[in-house]
């Protein structure tokens, strides 16, 4: 890099360039960096003063205004405070009017333009002339891509492989192939080398194998694998099997519970409902209609009944009747005898002089049970009782 301002200088000095010939000279226009390396950019200026120059470097981003990194002043090297201090620097001394500078261990935010301007006291210049311009780009090669396939892999069906970096500059591009023993190369449209896919259609069982992708640009390459299994109809079918026999297992323990629960639910539900039977049979005794019969009924019918009892004197039964008669037990019960003693007995009278023989009469059948009057359709009516007048009490 030496060698060129050099030349510079003796070709000025050939041409006579007077003291108005300050000019500054850039190796390149664009230069060129891999990222993590070193990279300098060529500079230079032509003066035939001999004072010191004051130089400037600055670095003008796109997302961001112009400022200063590196300066020049009375024999005094300044690095500004910018993220690039401990990595930029003058690669040169300046008085040999070498103004190159380096950048060590590149990084991306590292892209932009960058200006040097020179100024010398006693020297004078053209508008222009005292500024050189060199854009930096900063590469990064890919990161290790990854790969994905989608689809199943079975006989006559279609799968698409697919790369992806997640950072690159430029941005990657990529690259399919098959790997030994089946070595293949693949082409568009079968392959999409901006976006890193790769479309396989009707498969076959002889597409098995490993397929690389390969991502690179112009900083580097790296790459990915994946294995490709292509599976037979029948296993496609055995799959299928499976599955359905599960789902239908499943549906009939689903069916068998499903009734065992209706048949416990209709079995409750019959017996409540017979539970219900049993209390809507069941009638709310009436009044009797001779109850709800007129006062007229009523005397006729105590008139009757004096007129019966007008004959109690005749011997009919053992015991009196009681004061109330139920025609639900079919049983009679007279009022006790009077004197609290028992009933005398009466003996038969003879006959021809002999005496009759005494016949015990005979118990009247014993009462029904309510229950069994009930189902017969019976209605309970309570009789009044009658007093030894005759009269109802």
């Amino acid at each position: 890099m030496g060698a060129l301002p050099r030349a510079a200088l003796a070709l000025a000095a050939l041409l006579g360039v007077s003291s108005a010939a300050l000019e500054v000279n850039v190796g390149t226009g664009s230069v060129f960096s891999v990222e993590g390396q070193q990279v300098v950019l060529p500079a230079w200026y032509t003066s035939h003063s001999q004072k010191k120059p004051y130089v400037t470097w600055l670095l003008d981003r796109e997302d961001a205004d112009p400022f200063q990194i590196l300066t020049y002043l009375d024999g005094v090297v300044k690095v500004e405070e910018t993220e690039l201090k401990p990595r930029v620097g003058f690669l040169y001394p300046v008085l040999s009017h070498n103004i190159s500078v380096f950048i060590n261990a590149t990084q991306e935010r590292d892209s932009g333009q960058y200006m040097c301007t020179v100024n010398v006291v006693d020297d004078a210049t053209s508008t222009g002339k005292n500024v050189g311009v060199i854009n930096l780009t900063v590469l990064v090669p890919p990161a290790a891509p990854a790969c994905h396939l989608h689809g199943h892999p079975a006989v006559g069906a279609n799968v698409t492989l697919s790369c992806a970096s997640e950072k690159g500059k430029p941005s990657p591009a990529y690259r399919w192939q098959r790997t030994a023993p089946t070595l293949q190369v693949f082409f568009p449209p079968a392959q999409d080398q901006a976006r890193g896919t790769l479309k396989l259609t009707n498969l076959s069982l002889d597409m098995s194998g490993v397929y690389v992708c390969v991502a690179e640009n112009r900083a580097g390459s790296a790459e990915c694998s994946i294995a490709l299994e292509v599976h037979s109809a029948s296993t496609k079918a055995v799959i299928a099997g499976a599955v359905l026999g599960s789902l239908g297992a499943l549906a009939i323990v689903v069916f068998f519970a499903h009734q065992v629960i209706g048949y416990r639910r209709k079995k409750r539900d019959s017996q409540e409902e017979t539970a219900n039977e049993i209390k809507e049979d069941a009638v709310a005794p009436k009044t009797p209609t001779w109850a709800r019969s007129p006062a007229s009924d009523t005397i006729s019918k105590t008139s009757t009944l004096s007129s019966i009892t007008g004959t109690r004197e005749k011997p009919y039964g053992a015991k009196p009747p009681s004061d109330t008669v139920s025609i639900l037990t079919g049983s009679y019960r007279g009022p006790p005898p009077r004197g609290g003693g028992r009933t005398p007995t009466l003996s038969p009278p003879a006959v021809n002089g002999a005496p009759q023989r005494r016949h015990d009469p005979v118990a009247p059948p014993g009462p029904l049970p309510p229950s069994s009057l009930a189902r017969t359709g019976a209605v309970p009516v309570m009789v009044p009782a009658q007093s030894r007048a005759g009269s109802l009490v």
